[in-house]
């Protein structure tokens, strides 16, 4: 979800930015009843119904409109209340944006790790992501143990703010758009009878309370994008998909939140299957129940040396992955491929050739 400030309200219910409350009302209700999710089945309709719910419900307020208009404007202070519960008045300040609290977009790693869109000012401290690197290790490497340096993205918290996400380092306080419930309602009455629409405040992002001072460094988030080094070391004995574990070298926090792991995932290519081996693995075990209840059943006709095709295909894909250089390992995780092949593939054997065995009985009864 964009940030409050990111977002057109004006664009989204097709107004102009200096539209009276009526035309607003009226623009939403054209757009609301359009895309409501019980006239509109479109897969998008309650996903757009929310947005122009959430443009209306700031735009028709007259404070949150002032304070948006501001914050748009990027003078946070022009639409500030001037009576607020906390000193010195509540800024507003949007200078962040960005996936997870980054002050600047197009950062290789946005939006990649599932924690919701904040604002600025937006509180909201969540526990920082790991953060997983493959590394390459060849088969005496990884027998032997090896220390490998890896070179990564990840968040670190904020030098200015030291993670907090505020200047002064203050507490954060409640939400002036929704009190501090983390909701606003839309009021719908006027189109749907009584009743009202809840949608999660666009100004502290659902967490209730907000920053009066938001770091400009970090947008508020108190974590700023780095590319960073570290050392892996992995133990003598490792296998492909083994991982070790940095502490707190992953993403950090919001807000002063902890901080995640690196997590280090070894890359043994002697005993990784994949591709166009693990094909060929799988297809011989698909086939291999009709080729053997074939035979038992003795109906190893045209249909059966169809079978071959695919049984021979699967040899050629494995035959050509180098076997010379292949582990222990990686042959064990061909057959559980073999056996993964088989497992999905007899039942549908036993159809088969039962329906095969089943054609060439009244052909037995000729002779």
């Amino acid at each position: 979800m964009a940030t409050m400030n990111e977002k057109d309200y004006y664009a989204i219910l097709g107004v102009s930015k200096d539209a009276s409350a009526r035309e607003i009302q009226k623009a939403f209700q054209q757009k609301a009843r359009k895309l409501h999710p019980d006239v509109n089945k479109a897969p998008d309709a309650e996903e757009k119904f929310k947005e122009v719910s959430e443009a209306y419900a700031v735009l028709s307020d007259e404070q949150k409109r002032a304070r948006y208009d501001a914050m748009r404007s990027g003078n946070p202070f022009a639409g500030a209340p001037t009576s607020q519960p906390y000193g010195g008045g509540y800024s507003g300040s949007y200078t962040g944006g960005g996936y997870g609290g980054f002050p600047f977009g197009g950062f290789p790693f946005d939006n990649a790790y599932g924690q919701r869109r904040r604002s600025g000012s937006a509180y909201n401290p969540e526990t920082g992501a790991d953060v997983v690197v493959d590394v390459d290790l060849t088969a005496e490497q990884a027998k032997q143990g090896a220390r490998r340096a890896v070179k990564y993205r990840r968040y670190e918290p904020c030098d200015r703010c030291h993670g907090s996400g505020s200047v002064s380092s203050g507490e954060a306080h409640a939400c002036p758009s929704c009190h501090g419930t983390g909701t606003i309602d839309v009021d719908l009455s006027f189109m749907f009878g009584a009743g009202t629409f809840q949608t999660v405040c666009p100004e502290c992002g659902g967490s209730g309370r907000v920053i009066a001072d938001p770091c400009p460094d970090c947008g508020g988030s108190g974590r700023t994008p780095v590319v960073t080094e570290a050392v892996v070391e992995f133990p003598a004995g490792t296998h492909d998909g083994d991982t070790v574990r940095v502490s707190s070298m992953g993403h950090a926090g919001t807000n002063g939140a902890a901080g995640g792991d690196l997590v280090g995932r070894a890359h043994v290519a002697a005993e990784r299957l994949e591709g166009t081996p693990r094909t060929g693995f799988y297809l011989v075990g698909f086939v291999l129940p009709f080729l053997i209840l074939s035979a038992v059943q003795g109906v190893f006709g045209v249909f059966a040396i169809l079978c071959l095709v695919p049984f021979f295909m699967g040899l050629s894909m494995i035959i050509r992955s180098d076997l010379k250089s292949r582990s222990k390992i990686w042959w064990k995780r061909g057959l559980s491929q073999v056996v993964n092949g088989m497992a999905n593939g007899l039942l549908l054997a036993l159809i088969s050739v039962s329906f095969s065995s089943c054609m060439m009985r009244p052909y037995y009864y000729l002779f």
